[in-house]
């Protein structure tokens, strides 16, 4: 199983949303890297939610439903669908992300603006303890 961070802004769609609904297609995502990790997703995988520009927090783990369709053009662009699984205990910050040295290779902080990155089986066990308080 991998591991994923997906970004969203919580004004367009929250982790709150993806409760309700129940499940979402995480598309409209246009940057090569981001979408080459959603090509790489696997039903199963895990991922967190992070609310992006506002809010700046981890906030709960989403697992992968179905894997990578064509997103708009069908060359490049793909999507995923993702289902809530849990909350964290508490939300885990950027803040705190950056403060915690054994997070300092996470592509949370390294690659600030990808939308779709990777986290490390270490990476994903210090959140989820974080999030623990």
């Amino acid at each position: 199983m991998n591991l994923w961070l997906m970004k969203s802004e919580p004004e367009t769609f929250s982790w709150d949303d993806l409760v309700r609904d129940g499940s979402t297609e995480w598309d409209g995502v246009r940057n090569y890297a981001a979408a080459n990790n959603l090509k790489a997703m696997k039903k199963g995988d895990r991922a967190f939610f992070y609310h992006s520009v506002k809010g700046l927090e981890i906030v709960g783990i989403m697992e992968v439903s179905r894997e990578a369709k064509p997103d708009g053009d069908g060359k490049h662009w793909v999507s995923v669908e993702v289902k809530p699984i849990a909350p964290l205990d508490h939300p885990v910050s950027l803040k705190a992300v950056k403060a915690e040295p054994r997070l300092g290779a996470m592509e949370l902080v390294k690659y600030s603006r990808l939308s779709v990155g990777k986290v490390t089986p270490d990476e994903w066990k210090q959140v989820i303890d974080m999030s623990k308080g």
